[in-house]
């Protein structure tokens, strides 16, 4: 029996504060996709807010963020399932495990490429008490990585970008231009390119009905996108890079290289290049992992996100800057958490009666 607890309750797993017995069996709940989007609808700055802190969590070693693991198929080689396990300290205390395929067929017979479910943990048993729709989840922590990348990268080039290109044009790149905006971000012009000329239309018709004012062009070349942008955001499902020639970089742009196999080794080595985890980033054959093959170094990396945000790291205005986000378990947690105790604090979450039931050792 599915129970929605309808007036207000503090759940005990949303206060890191309150005692939780070992013997205690948290209840179960299932978080649907409409009310993960309810409940991060308008929610683009504190979200933004909350992806920085979860940076600062790991970079301060409260975090356990294993690697990915990557399930293949033979007979279906552009599909993939990834397991992407983590623990998160802070204000959050939970462990968790994000499941998430990547089957890009599915856009063909009208389907997202893209389906995740998020599983939360409870520090203190183990205990699973949450399985949340997650591939909006995985949208929105993307989008703010995206945001405060472009905000922290631009601040400390000294320099606000007034053309944004987006390379790819999908839910992703929908999710990152509505966190840009959301965020205080405006465009003199905002440029267009997708493989997919329907996909391009279709990002274009969302644009004109977002409320921009910039001036919009779909581009029928990578280069003339690439060209024509001081802020290029890449969301696409390459699986190796196809843009290849530096000189089309030759003005220096902030590169959100969000979908990591877009740009050949030459282009990375010709740029200072920031990631959000180096272990993470330089593995699975993304670029920054080609550029290191290629190099037997990593050198070519100036450091992280948190790096610049801490003022370790100096951004140059007279070389490209390329931001490369592996994406890290730890901020999936922290916003299916984030969720969860929203749904808590309303009363709305959807509690599973009885979901665990052998609890006695000897029957």
């Amino acid at each position: 029996m599915i129970t929605v607890h309808s007036t207000p309750t503090q759940s005990p797993l949303s206060d890191p504060n309150a005692a939780s017995p070992r013997s205690a069996v948290p209840p179960f709940a299932v978080i649907p996709g409409a009310q993960v989007q309810q409940t991060l609808q308008g929610q683009e700055r504190r979200i933004t807010e909350l992806i920085e802190d979860t940076y600062h969590l790991h970079a301060a070693g409260q975090s356990v963020n294993p690697p990915s693991y990557f399930l293949r198929f033979p007979d279906r080689p552009t599909a993939r399932i990834i397991a992407l396990p983590a623990s998160i300290g802070g204000q959050a205390r939970v462990d968790g495990l994000k499941w998430i395929s990547s089957f890009p067929d599915n856009v063909q017979a009208g389907l997202p490429r893209a389906s995740a479910v998020l599983i939360l943990n409870d520090h203190d048993t183990g205990y699973p008490f949450a399985c949340l729709e997650s591939s909006i989840i995985s949208a929105t922590r993307t989008a703010a990585m995206a945001a405060s990348a472009a905000r922290t990268l631009s601040q400390g080039r000294g320099t606000r970008p007034a053309r944004v290109g987006f390379f790819g044009t999908g839910l992703i790149a929908r999710y990152i231009h509505t966190f840009l905006a959301a965020t205080g971000w405006s465009f003199d012009e905002i440029g267009v390119h997708d493989i997919s000329a329907d996909s391009a239309a279709g990002f274009q018709s969302y644009l004109q009905g977002s409320g921009t004012s910039a001036r919009l062009t779909v581009h029928d070349s990578p280069e003339e996108l690439i060209r024509s942008s001081d802020l290029l955001v890449f969301a696409t499902i390459a699986d190796r890079p196809h843009i290849t020639d530096p000189a089309w970089f030759d003005h220096n742009p902030l590169v959100l290289h969000v979908s990591l196999r877009d740009l050949a080794p030459e282009i990375l080595l010709a740029s200072t290049n920031i990631v959000d985890d180096v272990e993470h980033c330089l593995k699975a054959d993304t670029s920054p992992h080609l550029a290191e093959q290629l190099t037997g170094s990593r050198e070519f990396l100036a450091g992280t996100l948190y790096d610049v945000t801490a003022g370790r790291v100096a951004l140059p205005q007279d070389r490209p800057v390329v931001f490369s986000p592996f994406g890290l378990g730890v901020l999936d947690l922290a916003v299916g958490k984030h969720v969860y105790d929203e749904a808590a604090r309303t009363g709305q979450l959807q509690v599973i009666d009885g979901f665990f039931h052998e609890l006695r050792r000897y029957g």
